[in-house]
């Protein structure tokens, strides 16, 4: 796949997990720093926790990625029709299934109530994900 899909546009992933709290949101992070606008990424939950785990934006920020100001919500029928890859995170069946849409499962631990020597392996397994999706998708990571 070039830098483009099919009409023209960006590569856009969706970015799942159960609380849009952790795993997800560092997903995100990872991707909108390494892609730098040459691909579009989005993150949700199934169950929108109150706040991003601060724990994982600690272990972001050790990275130099701000995580900060992101909240969890909700994904949205809209969001995921868009998408053209969707990532799940230990979701399962509250995941939604469009047909046609590429799907990965990541299976990585839920950083929920870990301390930050906890967070750190899954942070960076996340990074070595993401920056493979990238080269999948033929977008040239920023490093």
């Amino acid at each position: 796949m070039s830098h483009t899909a099919s009409d023209g546009s960006l590569p856009h992933v969706m970015f799942l997990c159960v609380h849009n709290a952790g795993r997800s949101q560092m997903a995100l992070g990872f991707f909108e720093h390494y892609a730098a606008g040459r691909a579009i990424a989005t993150s949700g939950g199934s169950e929108p926790a109150a706040m991003v785990n601060p724990v994982a934006v600690a272990a972001m920020a050790e990275k130099g990625i701000d995580i900060s100001k992101e909240f969890p919500k909700p994904w949205t029928a809209v969001g995921l029709q868009a998408a053209d890859v969707i990532i799940t995170m230990g979701c399962g069946d509250e995941c939604p299934y469009y047909p046609g849409k590429r799907y990965e499962d990541w299976p990585l631990d839920d950083p929920a109530g870990q301390g930050i020597d906890a967070v750190r392996p899954i942070r960076d397994n996340i990074e070595q994900r993401v920056l493979g999706l990238l080269a999948e998708l033929d977008v040239p990571a920023t490093v």
